[in-house]
């Protein structure tokens, strides 16, 4: 009735993966390509289910993953197709070659979507909220309103935002 197990948990192994395992794991997948993830685990001689080899695969052993910092490119690409796609991280991830989508909805959550709500915007709807409009800062996104008041601050904050949705359709 219904599938079976991806694995019977008797003899899998759990837990951060070894060097020997990756190599294990990347030499298969070199000479026989990612095929059936079910059976790898056995064909290639480790004691992991197929769920934990081929996300070790997608996700750190790829050869074409991307290291390292975000490019001020790369942040406006999540932003703009975020606004577009939502939450869909996969799909996001699929219009930046070497992100997994995993790293893209971390990196969200831990930068962007912080400093959208630091800049008055709301990180679900992209749009100006007053109510999380942060007045401290300010003044560093819109130099020009500093000394203005905060009507005026918020004025200038959206107009700053307007801009840069403008910028992003050109």
């Amino acid at each position: 009735m219904g599938r079976s197990p991806c694995c019977d948990k008797n003899g899998v192994m759990k837990g951060p993966w070894t060097p020997e395992e990756d190599l294990k794991l990347t030499q298969y997948i070199q000479m026989h390509g990612p095929g059936n993830w079910r059976t790898l685990p056995k064909n290639a001689g480790l004691q992991r289910c197929g769920k934990s080899c081929r996300l070790r695969w997608s996700n750190y052993l790829r050869p074409d993953i991307k290291r390292g910092r975000f490019s001020f490119e790369e942040e406006e690409s999540i932003i703009q197709l975020h606004s577009v796609l939502g939450n869909k991280w996969s799909a996001i991830a699929a219009r930046l070659p070497g992100r997994t989508d995993n790293e893209i909805k971390n990196y969200w959550n831990t930068h962007i979507r912080k400093r959208l709500l630091r800049m008055g915007i709301d990180p679900v709807t992209h749009a100006p909220r007053l109510d999380l409009l942060d007045l401290q800062i300010c003044p560093v996104i819109c130099p020009i309103a500093a000394a203005a008041t905060v009507a005026v601050r918020i004025l200038a904050l959206i107009q700053f935002y307007r801009r840069l949705c403008l910028a992003r359709l050109i």
